[in-house]
This record gives C-alpha cells, sequence and structure tokens, in this order.
C-alpha cells in the first residue's frame, strides 16, 4: 500500500475503486461534471487542500482536463500537487466501447503506471508493507459523541460540521473519512464537549 498525505481528486467511482486497491489516504470523486454545480463538493475540496493538499489524478482527455482547470481554478495553486497519466489507448473491461478519444480512464491504468505517476506529482507519500492502518476515529466513536444513533445525531453532526467549516451534506460515512484526515480521537472528543454541551446548556 502506499499512504499519501494529501486527498486525491478522481473523476467517478471507478476510479476511486481503482485507486483504493493500492493506496491509503482519502479519495474524493467529482462525479465528473457534477463538480461543476456541487458547490458542497467544492466546499470540502477546499476544506481538504487547506488542511491537507489535494492530489488531482483525472484522466487523460479532454473531459478530465476540463475538471483539472475548473479544479485549479478553485483551489491556492500551491495547495495542488498534479498527477498526469500517459495517452494510453485501449477500453476498459466494463465498458461495451472505448471512450470518445479513444483513451483509457485512470480506472484502466496499470498500477505501475498510475504509481510513476503519483511519485512524479511529488505527492507525500510512503509505502507501507502492512495492510491498510487502522483509523484513529470509529464509528463506535461517532455512536459514543452523540452522533451517530441518538435522537439528536443529525443535528449534533450539522453543529460539528458548522464547526469544522465542513459541507452541511456530509454522509456519516463521508465525514468520518474527513475526520479522520483532519482531526485525532482527542481532539474530536474536545471538540464534541465544547459544541454539543453549549448547544445542550442553551436547549
Amino acid at each position: 500500500m502506499i499512504k499519501i498525505k494529501e486527498a486525491v481528486i478522481v473523476e467517478g467511482k471507478y476510479d476511486k475503486i481503482r485507486l483504493a486497491n493500492f493506496i491509503d489516504g482519502l479519495i474524493v470523486t467529482t462525479d465528473g461534471f457534477g463538480i461543476f454545480k456541487n458547490k458542497d463538493k467544492q466546499m470540502l475540496i477546499r476544506h481538504l487542500a487547506d488542511t491537507r493538499g489535494i492530489l488531482i489524478l483525472t484522466d487523460s482527455d479532454g473531459a478530465g482536463f476540463v475538471i483539472r482547470n475548473f479544479l485549479k481554478g478553485a483551489v491556492p495553486a500551491d495547495k495542488i500537487k498534479h498527477a498526469y497519466i500517459p495517452d494510453i489507448f485501449g477500453k476498459e473491461k466494463r465498458k461495451p466501447h472505448p471512450s470518445k478519444e479513444g483513451k483509457l480512464g485512470v480506472e484502466g491504468i496499470s498500477e505501475e503506471i498510475l504509481c510513476r505517476a503519483i511519485a512524479a506529482s511529488g505527492a507525500e507519500c510512503e509505502l507501507n508493507r502492512t495492510a491498510k492502518s487502522v483509523k484513529d476515529i470509529t464509528k463506535a466513536d461517532l455512536y459514543a459523541y452523540g452522533l451517530t444513533g441518538t435522537p439528536n445525531a443529525s443535528q449534533n453532526r450539522e453543529l460539528l460540521k458548522k464547526a469544522m467549516h465542513l459541507p452541511e451534506n456530509l454522509s456519516s460515512n463521508a465525514l468520518l473519512d474527513i475526520l479522520n484526515c483532519t482531526i485525532t480521537k482527542t481532539e474530536l472528543e474536545q471538540l464534541c464537549k465544547e459544541i454539543l454541551g453549549k448547544e445542550q446548556e442553551h436547549a
């Protein structure tokens, strides 16, 4: 496994699945051109750029560069690193036909080539020969802090996301991923005591 500090930004879920086979890190999808209208996703990516930096890894076709350029305009240049895959013509196994330009996307590129592209980007990464590292914050912790499984869980999550300047529409699983990348369990516990305690006092 390759452990990457930066959040890796890819276009679609199949790209994410491909990278998850050998990357230990946060992988975020743009949902293709959906990023153009998704203000919450834009806010999330800007937040990740500010807290840990982002690594953009889009397809090498025209659409991939349109998305890459959009992100370049939304995030400060010093917060972005770029990984470029070469033009390799072919067809992904799951697709009946090649793409419009006939090039393989991230999901169809070999692990070796992807690793070289990531290494060339200057991203902060290290080889982890063991399985994926155990995350510090778990779903059980979210329950213990009143963020899931309780009557006020939804409200509590919104208070937490507001305090951390995170998008409103993050799912519980997405929130867990972000928390593990930006805050420790001790910091989360203290933050929950502060914001949820204050809320309960005003209730």
